[in-house]
């Protein structure tokens, strides 16, 4: 007998009501993009990359967005592991707390940090008289700053890798005699690093556009803390194709964050 074939999907018809608004939106979010790469002054684009606030404030931007990124790994994976793995007593408020910044505005995030490690804050008064570290309005403020709002992209990554992974490849260690520490390193690690690569970049990405906090916090100094969405803003008054060059730089590494994605997030079945 030979094996019935199904009928090939007819091909719907796309309803005029739903039609209509989804144009419009697509082009609500794509013209916005269009009008900055028509308006780019592309003739003078090389000129304008190589002007010192230009660089200042590119250089800047890397500098402490990478670091942010190390701290939210260095302090991140702790707390996703913490979060996926251990029952404990006030779990979901921990949780809640961890990604509280993900919808906090980041003005108020800047308003608490300065209420926490300003110079007459909880921990900044101490460490002003201790140790004569004042955070605010410094590049290390600025790392601060996107430290706090970046952190939960790389815990709510994490964590959703380590309830994904098989944790019998863990056990199996551990029962090789294998130390905690050891299958953390060796076991767990590997097999959650394509979540922990995500959430690294997401975090990345994350401090690098950061502007709320930041400019609360840290204020907006010329090459101590201006970052790029800082000069933007300050461009905007002043020179306007500044301003164009550092969001289209902005634009590429949103777009460069996209693309290591892909595979991830918006890949289709």
């Amino acid at each position: 007998m030979t094996a019935k074939t199904s009928a090939p999907a007819r091909r719907q018809r796309i309803p005029a009501a739903l039609l209509i608004p989804a144009l419009l939106g697509l082009a609500f979010l794509t013209l916005p993009l269009a009008g900055l790469l028509i308006r780019a002054p592309w003739s003078t684009m090389p000129q304008r990359l190589a002007e010192p606030e230009v660089l200042d404030a590119l250089r800047l931007s890397l500098v402490t967005a990478t670091a942010s990124t190390g701290l939210c790994l260095l302090f991140g994976i702790p707390i996703a592991w913490l979060l996926a793995r251990v029952e404990f007593r006030g779990r979901s408020l921990v949780r809640a707390l961890v990604t509280v910044p993900l919808v906090l505005p980041p003005v108020v995030g800047g308003v608490a940090l300065l209420l926490v490690f300003g110079r007459g804050g909880l921990v900044g008064a101490w460490l002003d008289e201790a140790f004569g570290i004042t955070l605010p309005f410094s590049t290390a403020g600025v790392v601060l700053a996107m430290t706090f709002v970046a952190m939960p992209f790389l815990v709510v990554s994490v964590e959703g890798a380590l309830r994904g992974a098989d944790i019998r490849y863990e056990e199996a260690a551990a029962t090789l005699g294998a130390g905690r520490w050891t299958v953390f390193t060796r076991v767990t690690l590997p097999l959650v690093a394509p979540g922990i690569a995500a959430g690294a970049v997401l975090c990345w990405a994350r401090a690098l556009g950061e502007f709320g906090a930041t400019i609360t916090f840290a204020g907006n100094f010329p090459g101590r803390t201006q970052t790029m969405p800082l000069a933007v803003y300050l461009a905007l008054e002043t020179d306007l194709e500044a301003a164009i060059v550092l969001s289209l730089i902005l634009l590429a590494a949103s777009v460069t964050v996209l693309a290591c994605l892909r595979e991830r997030w918006t890949a289709t079945p």
